[in-house]
């Protein structure tokens, strides 16, 4: 039987397992943006992550298991940021500046970064690409209806589906250029110029 003392016991041993687990996903998410696929090695995570390696395996008992963990995570958290709706949304062209600057932000973080290292990987792993594309198209989904909604609360406009694509076509485009070197001050110029143009673009339907 269960005692009150060994339940008591057992809690901040979980939370232990948590914070660790945790830490091991973080420091691979990181390791995989800032150095690449081949950096991400349970060694290198496990001491990223301050765990040893013994620990690190209990975990995750392979690199496979660790890499799909992590790209688990990285998805999750992108499309849990793409799914949520700004509270307090500007009126007029402003909304239309939030909504881009919004789609950019996505792809320009640290979790795209490490993203974008698995899906190169996947291009000649068919197992590892098997399992990145379920996940790829439910965050693309998320992405494109909450920049639907914040472009066109109403959605009365029929071309915004289309503007939204085009601006996650764009932002993705504009994350994998800052991969290479700090593009920001050439990417606010691309920003102001599209957020312009869409918000010409939605004032003659108006």
């Amino acid at each position: 039987m269960t005692t009150a003392r060994s339940s008591a016991a057992r809690e901040p041993q979980q939370e232990r397992s948590r914070l660790t687990r945790e830490r091991l996903l973080g420091a691979t998410i990181d390791t995989l943006a800032r150095d690449g696929w081949a950096a991400a090695t349970v060694s290198i995570v496990a001491e990223r992550a301050g765990v040893s390696r013994g620990a690190a395996q209990h975990h995750f008992p392979t690199r496979e298991a660790l890499i799909t963990a992590a790209l688990e995570q990285v998805f999750e958290d992108m499309t849990a940021s793409a799914s949520t709706v700004q509270d307090e949304m500007p009126d007029g062209e402003d909304r239309v500046a939030a909504a881009i600057d919004r789609a950019v932000a996505l792809y320009t973080g640290v979790t795209f970064k490490a993203a974008l290292q698995v899906w190169a990987a996947a291009a000649s792993d068919p197992a590892l690409r098997e399992l990145i594309l379920p996940l790829e198209a439910k965050f693309a989904r998320a992405a494109h209806q909450v920049t639907v909604a914040m472009l066109d609360p109403s959605g009365a406009n029929p071309k915004v589906r289309r503007i939204a694509q085009i601006t996650l076509d764009l932002a993705r485009g504009l994350g994998l250029a800052d991969t290479l070197s700090d593009d920001s001050h050439r990417r606010e110029q691309v920003v102001a110029s599209w957020t312009e143009m869409v918000s010409d673009a939605l004032r003659t339907d108006l």
